[in-house]
């Protein structure tokens, strides 16, 4: 049972939806719920709004602090669509575990999800391209300032709408100083200290104007991992390549729709190992014809340029290659626009 308490004023009609930074406008409710050592209360939809803290909260000290990333769509005929969100819920769960964390029930995660934006119908919008972009997220709320796992923890759920997370032609640089994760550590959960530890060296490639770094394995530094908060697929020939996800690499569940509408296509995809060396002797042999990233927030974003030990070579971008293919099968899915034959979506009535 999900106790609902609405906003008496809805701010709304206070926006325009078509002039939104990404992430920074909420919507008008969010989702509550706390763990009080042995057991989840009961949830409840809220207004929007600041909640109290106290200095001594352990995710200030100690960063037990997880969250997902997913979307909710609007159909051309008016619909609201949720795409794959048990899949969301379990890694949830999987980062839980990692982070020492409670696990969380779906009735409380995915039921609550769709009761929340059942509330805040309206705010899902309707403008091409855009979304409502959710984040449920978990702290761990206990007041206690020793190094230990906290007894007492905070689920919530806020919502945002949003237009296109990148625009234009992603420009990534190979690092090879700095490492994102390394074997036995976080990478594969949705901790928040993953994102922290990796806007430095973020930064230094911005300031050479890139968009984003291609991690490498943090031992050797010869092999792709990820592309900055996104997964990173290749062409090479007609063939699309991928690094195979592991206790590194986080589970990528656009990355994993991506894989699965290629393969329905007939295009052939290989889940490996991918060395830098190979990536940029095929660049420059003509025999990489693509490379884009792929997360929920940019869905498909198309890599124009690598950056690699001072020397910068473009990639091919077609408007009719893989990456904008697979960018559209998906959308028309999420969308409404074509059928769901995997049962991805979800309706929120």
């Amino acid at each position: 049972m999900i106790t609902i308490e609405k906003t008496s004023q809805s701010r709304l009609q206070e926006l325009d939806l078509n002039k939104l930074p990404f992430g920074k406008v909420f919507s008008d409710h969010m989702l509550v719920c706390k763990f009080d050592g042995t057991k989840w209360e009961q949830p409840v939809i809220k207004p929007y709004g600041t909640i109290e803290v106290s200095p001594g909260m352990q995710v200030f000290h100690y960063g037990q602090a997880i969250f997902e990333g997913m979307k909710a769509f609007r159909t051309d005929d008016g619909r609201v669509l949720l795409f794959r969100p048990e899949r969301n819920h379990l890694r949830f769960n999987k980062s839980a575990e990692r982070m020492c964390m409670p696990s969380i029930s779906e009735e409380i995660f995915v039921d609550g999800l769709k009761e929340l934006i059942h509330t805040d119908l309206k705010w899902v919008p309707s403008e091409g391209g855009s979304s409502l972009y959710i984040r449920p997220f978990m702290v761990s709320s206990g007041e206690l300032i020793s190094a230990q796992p906290a007894q007492e923890y905070t689920f919530m759920i806020i919502s945002a709408p949003a237009l296109a997370y990148y625009r234009g032609i992603i420009k990534v640089k190979v690092e090879e100083q700095y490492s994102r994760s390394a074997a036995g550590g976080t990478g594969y959960a949705k901790a928040a200290g993953n994102y922290a530890g990796a806007f430095y060296p973020t930064k230094l490639a911005q300031e050479e104007g890139y968009t984003q770094l291609i991690w490498t394995d943090a031992a050797t530094h010869s092999f792709v991992e990820e592309s900055g908060t996104m997964n990173i697929l290749f062409r090479i020939g007609d063939k699309l390549v991928t690094p195979p996800t592991s206790e590194r690499i986080l589970d990528g569940i656009t990355r994993d729709s991506l894989i699965t509408l290629a393969k329905d296509m007939g295009i052939e995809v290989e889940e490996r190992r991918v060395y830098i060396s190979e990536i940029m002797e095929a660049a420059k042999n003509g025999e990489l014809k693509e490379a884009f990233g792929a997360g929920t927030a940019v869905t498909v974003g198309q890599i124009g340029e690598i950056g690699f030990r001072g020397e910068r070579t473009a990639i091919p971008t077609p408007e009719d290659g893989y990456a904008m293919k697979l960018k559209k099968a998906l959308q028309d899915i999420q969308y409404g626009r074509a059928e769901d034959k995997f049962g991805w979506t979800v309706e929120i009535k």
